[in-house]
């Protein structure tokens, strides 16, 4: 498997990606009834580089990388993550993460830290602290998920 920069040749495999993940609307804090175009758009915007998980042609996974916060916050890298449902379970969520620690610290970052982990998306915890990051703050009832009402969101971090 390769992890390599998004090209726009590859926005329809992303979409096939994140759109269900959007719509399903357990995981992100992005509108449910985005458009395709408006979902891509928002995962390839210029504020972040994109990268694809690709094997034989075929992506199976993408995440994007950028800054936290601006100004004072900019040394903080943040992530997002989504891979293909059919390929869930098969390391890519874990290769793609350790690729995106790369590359944060190749680009000066010196931490990551993720805003808002669905408490509900389990896999996606145990995953994040497996390697290295540390809930360090819960938001009671930041999250409405459409199966399990209000839940919480995870604030997680780890140092570079």
């Amino acid at each position: 498997m390769e992890i390599r920069p998004a090209q726009p040749s590859d926005h329809p495999a992303i979409a096939r990606i994140i759109v269900p993940t959007i719509r399903a609307g357990e995981t992100y804090a992005v509108d449910p009834l985005l458009s395709e175009a408006d979902a891509v758009a928002y995962w390839t915007g210029a504020d972040r580089e994109t990268f694809v998980a690709d094997r034989d042609g075929a992506v199976f996974g993408t995440y994007y990388l950028r800054a936290n916060q601006a100004g004072g916050g900019s040394h903080v890298a943040n992530c997002g993550f989504m891979t293909d449902a059919d390929a869930a379970g098969h390391g890519i969520g874990r290769a793609m993460c350790q690729h995106a620690l790369d590359q944060a610290r190749q680009h000066g970052f010196t931490a990551m830290q993720f805003n808002g982990v669905v408490s509900t998306n389990t896999r996606a915890v145990k995953l994040w602290q497996r390697l290295g990051f540390d809930v360090v703050g819960r938001i009671p009832g930041a999250f409405r998920h459409p199966r399990f009402g209000d839940v919480d969101a995870l604030v997680m971090f780890r140092a570079l």
